[in-house]
């Protein structure tokens, strides 16, 4: 494989999407030899990486979050750039194919259409172009109501961000994935002030789209709600695109010979989240949303959740005050230690405990002073989703989500390991707080991709906790 393939008229469109040539190129290597296989040691499991909430704390953690709130430290992180494509994708295909009266599925879905949220905005579209949606349903003309669904002759679904789709059906209107979002800030991250502050990371294709429909609908729920939303929209930075390559690991180019990249992964929103002010952030996907009779219990947990991570980060501050203005002895270290080893699940190995004390407490320092991730976990149903492990990795092991497609699954150890997790992932939420510093900054999760990591299951709420995560690291990184 040629390792450098690109003219200087390719490292000048790098250049202009403020990527490195050599980051291009590490891509590429990565691609030929495929990525690294996590190494899980086993699922994390109540008292073994995973934290059951205790009914009797939960209104202690709700006030916890609730003070928090009110202080303006909360805000809430959508990542709202994905496109409806894939939940369509057979629709699309079977009506490019003309098959559609022979798919049941479809068949099943368009003699229920009246029950969904778009169907009037469909009629609207159809009547517009001299269509009878009635009439066209009980002739049985699937085709020509999927086209109006799907394309740009009507709704135009198979092309919109999913921010923008009707999702639930209420008496007063009907609401999209972007309106649902607006509702949950106003129920769990209104300040005193009764600010709530929202952040929506778009694909650059739609932002102006996306941008007009919010101007549209904010003031709705803000007379609604009686708040004020502070909104912040950002595009994914092609800084953090990866290199397309085909079949053979060659770069892809468009028709003139450009180069094509594709948008990062959500791991890429790490600097997007660098260029925002937040301290506790509350992460959840466009489309993870739910109707208004199912919000209370979302939002008393996400509540506990909040609350608990308030409650930690306190804990943790504590500890680390105590390592840097305190003379350390063993006494005091190990006091730390047991809190590592008791309330984060953290994993100390061999090396550490043979160092000298600087070392150690310069290492455990280093493990405490970082971004706080606290997760909701229900119980898996096999639906798609990361799970929480622990993974091996050279001397060290740490508490991870891991998804499936990071594993070596031709390993039948490897695959039981992973099928007897009983618990997936929810939701997430963040304490961006550095410690010893007033300022709040996310800018210490573009240094720290290992955040620690806890996780709660939700309903029997359950908190994670974690050492090294995301890529565990070696006690001799740990000691640099």
């Amino acid at each position: 494989m040629n390792l450098n393939p690109f003219s200087d008229k390719d490292l000048k469109a790098i250049a202009t999407k403020g990527m490195d040539v050599q980051e291009v190129l590490r891509q590429l290597k990565i691609l030929h030899r495929g990525a690294k296989s996590v190494r899980l040691s086993r699922p994390a499991c109540a008292g073994d990486g995973i934290v059951q909430i205790h009914p009797d704390e939960k209104e202690r953690l709700v006030s916890l979050h609730e003070q928090a709130a009110e202080g303006g430290r909360m805000l809430k992180f959508v990542p709202a750039s994905g496109v409806a494509s894939r939940m369509f994708k057979d629709w699309y295909s079977w009506y490019q194919q003309g098959t559609v009266g022979s798919a049941e599925p479809v068949v099943k879905f368009l003699e229920n259409i009246i029950k969904f949220p778009f169907y009037e905005d469909l009629k609207k579209a159809m009547a517009l172009k001299g269509e009878d949606t009635e009439r066209c349903i009980r002739e049985r003309k699937y085709g020509d109501i999927l086209e109006f669904i799907l394309t740009s002759r009507g709704l135009n679904y198979n092309w919109l961000p999913k921010a923008l789709l009707k999702f639930h059906i209420y008496p007063d209107k009907t609401r999209t994935a972007l309106e649902e979002h607006l509702v949950e800030a106003a129920l769990y991250v209104r300040d005193a002030q009764n600010v709530c502050r929202i952040h929506f990371t778009v694909s650059e294709e739609h932002e102006s789209k996306f941008r007009d429909y919010l101007s549209q609908t904010q003031g709705y729920f803000e007379k609604r709600f009686g708040v004020k939303y502070e909104r912040g929209i950002t595009t994914q930075h092609p800084s953090t695109d990866t290199i397309a390559v085909d079949m053979e690991n060659k770069p892809i180019r468009d028709r003139s010979g450009k180069l094509m990249f594709w948008p990062g992964g959500h791991g890429a929103l790490l600097k997007n989240l660098n260029d925002i002010d937040g301290d506790i952030l509350f992460i959840k996907n466009i489309d993870n949303i739910v109707p208004d009779r199912l919000k209370d219990i979302t939002v008393l947990y996400k509540k506990i959740l909040g609350g608990y991570l308030v409650r930690l980060q306190e804990e943790i501050f504590y500890h680390l005050k105590l390592l840097s203005e305190k003379r350390v002895d063993d006494e005091l270290l190990s006091r730390v230690v047991h809190f590592c080893q008791r309330k984060l699940f953290l994993f100390f190995p061999d090396p550490f405990w043979n160092d000298s004390i600087s070392n150690r407490k310069k290492v455990v320092f280093r493990m405490l002073n970082r971004p706080i991730r606290v997760c909701g976990m229900v119980k898996n149903e096999g639906e798609p989703g990361g799970g929480p492990f622990w993974v091996k990795e050279d001397d060290t092991q740490s508490l991870q989500i891991v998804e499936q497609t990071q594993l070596d699954l031709h390993s039948k150890e490897q695959k039981d390991i992973w099928k007897s997790s009983t618990k997936r992932v929810t939701f997430r939420c963040w304490s961006c707080r550095d410690f010893g510093t007033d300022r709040w900054h996310t800018g210490i999760l573009f240094l720290w991709k290992s955040p620690l990591k806890l996780l709660i299951p939700s309903r029997r709420l359950t908190i994670c906790c974690g050492n090294p995560t995301c890529h565990s690291r070696s006690y001799k990184k740990w000691k640099r």
